[in-house]
């Protein structure tokens, strides 16, 4: 149609008006911000005790990690826990760095997650204390891929190798690949709220 130009036709009109006026024809990057630590005069720090109260009004799942290395079998009771990536799949986990068990996860490079079920509230107890013979008189099996033990009764399970570790304070944010997994049809999970064990209810 007479009078209207197209798209691309205006654009080089814009562009043929900016040249000839001596401008820029494209547009400059902003400089990057400066970035800094927050001084501890600037803001006092979180009370840990308030922290750990407040953050326990979030329910979540609760699981048991798993690993085999020279020594045998190794795990311990994580709360935190996530879904990371669809593809690739990977899974993430936060350990304490602090913990004993996680230099035998990082030797055998490679994990289980067992999500527990509503009635293994004792299993996780067993597997939270520190220094302890985890698996005394706990039945296992090798997952399919890493050989690290599933345990009896988990409703759901994921066989992972180490594919990175992210420092994250007090913690280690470990990230893995999920080479296998499985679930049973039903089971109610065991979830943790405000530091007690409940299962989840429809009603």
């Amino acid at each position: 149609m007479d009078g209207v130009m197209g798209h691309a036709g205006m654009a080089a009109t814009v562009v043929r008006h900016l040249r000839a006026a001596g401008s820029p024809t494209a547009v400059e990057p902003l400089p990057r911000p400066v970035l800094r630590a927050v001084r501890e005069d600037e803001r006092p720090p979180v009370d840990p005790a308030e922290f750990r109260r407040v953050l326990g009004h979030f329910a979540s799942g609760v699981t048991i990690v798993t690993a085999r290395d020279a020594e045998g079998p190794a795990g311990f009771a994580c709360q935190s826990f996530a879904s990371l990536s669809l593809d690739p799949p990977l899974v993430a986990f936060m350990v304490a760095r602090t913990s004993t068990t996680w230099p035998r996860i990082a030797e055998a490079g490679s994990f289980c997650v067992n999500v527990l079920g509503a009635d293994q509230g004792g299993l996780c107890r067993s597997f939270a204390v520190s220094g302890a013979d985890k698996f005394a008189g706990v039945e296992w099996e090798p997952a399919p891929v890493t050989g690290s033990p599933r345990l009896p009764g988990a409703p759901a399970w994921m066989d992972c190798t180490i594919s990175a570790v992210h420092t994250g304070g007090d913690h280690l944010i470990v990230v893995g690949r999920v080479d296998a997994l499985g679930a049973a049809e039903d089971g109610d999970p065991l979830l943790f709220h405000r530091g007690r064990f409940g299962r989840f209810s429809t009603h």
